[in-house]
């Protein structure tokens, strides 16, 4: 009778802390939120495995010093910034720049494009008189050119003197003519080069102002979407602290993120022994280290393939789990410690890897 009845109350103690299990990852606790839930510190149960990793945004932007092309001072002047902290929308200014050396840049780039508009238009009219002078000239020539051949037709009229004047002449008239319509050739080729030289200028100059007009644009950033405004860590001197307004700073320095509240997710770290115990689907739950009474819901998202060494070893391998987080809090905030609590398996037994023998067989 002993032997049958101790077997039975082993099956009723499993049965029972199968449903117990079941009962705390499908049960919410009373007193939940309609975002986050708030529960009474406690042990998570045995089976589950506890991660533990940082909140993050799950669409964030960083927002830069911006690079100028051709900026002359190292460093660029903080006019205006959000506070940390703000609700910002999309569109909405959240730094601003001292624009007062780009826009005197503009206006100087401005100044020489007109300059040089100015001078271009000067010497096409100063080209085109010469063009009109020239052409008359070697009209003249052409004419003369003629008259002379008229002449020698005369030479059987006339003294062998007079014929030999008139053939000197005539070759006189053709060499002048030839050499004006030579040097007149030159002189448009000349020209043009001139022309073109100042129409690269202007090209130059144009292509400068429009760079000096973004520069200008550039230096006020707007919101790429509606989110929270996180100020960045600097160093000034030997402490780090927040930018602030008046402060300068180089360019390419990020200063801020943009992060979107409304979608957060754990960075996790998982130990190699638990890799293959954790697949993407897995229910689980999300506690913060900074405010343990709240509790969100998620499940697994990805899984990194690749582990990175420990300091101490390299042979002890730590892998990356994402983790999404379903819902919102005002306390749920980037960078925040979180532990992450994955449910045991739909069997109450955790996800196992059995591993192959050889030849292909289980």
């Amino acid at each position: 009778m002993k032997r049958l009845l101790l077997p039975t109350i082993v099956v009723l103690v499993l049965a029972a802390g199968a449903f117990g299990l079941k009962t705390y990852w499908s049960k919410a606790p009373a007193g939940s939120a309609a975002n986050g839930q708030t529960l009474a510190q406690g042990a998570a149960p045995d089976g589950v495995i506890r991660l533990s990793g940082s909140v993050e945004a799950i669409r964030s932007r960083t927002v830069i010093v911006p690079r100028l092309a051709g900026q002359a001072t190292p460093t660029i002047v903080i006019t205006r910034l959000v506070p940390a902290g703000s609700h910002v929308k999309e569109g909405d200014i959240i730094v601003e720049f001292d624009r007062q050396e780009q826009m005197r840049i503009a206006r100087d780039r401005r100044a020489e494009l007109v300059d040089l508009d100015g001078q271009i238009e000067k010497m096409k009219a100063s080209q085109a008189i010469a063009r009109a002078a020239d052409q008359t000239a070697l009209t003249e020539a052409e004419r003369n050119v003629g008259r002379a051949e008229l002449d020698v037709k005369t030479n059987d009229l006339v003294s062998q003197v007079a014929a030999e004047k008139n053939t000197l002449m005539l070759d006189q008239a053709r060499a002048r003519f030839n050499q004006l319509k030579t040097t007149y050739d030159l002189k448009r080729r000349a020209a043009e080069a001139d022309l073109k030289i100042l129409e690269i200028r202007r090209a130059r100059a144009e292509l400068a102002l429009g760079y000096a007009e973004k520069n200008s644009e550039r230096m006020a950033v707007q919101a790429p979407f509606s989110g929270l405004v996180v100020l960045k860590q600097v160093w000034k001197g030997e402490t780090q602290a927040m930018v602030a307004e008046g402060e300068e700073v180089r360019p390419g320095l990020p200063i801020l993120d943009i992060v979107d509240s409304s979608a957060m997710q754990v960075r996790a770290r998982v130990n190699q022994a638990d890799i293959g115990l954790i697949t993407p689907g897995r229910r689980a739950r999300v506690r913060l280290d900074a405010y343990p009474q709240l509790l969100f819901e998620g499940k697994v998202e990805l899984v990194a393939p690749l582990g990175v060494g420990s300091e101490m070893t390299n042979k002890v391998r730590t892998f990356t789990a994402i983790v999404s987080i379903t819902g919102s809090d005002p306390l749920l905030m980037p960078d925040l410690t979180a532990s992450v609590e994955l449910a045991p398996e739909a069997n109450g037994t955790t996800a196992s890897i059995a591993p192959k023998r050889p030849g292909g067989g289980n």
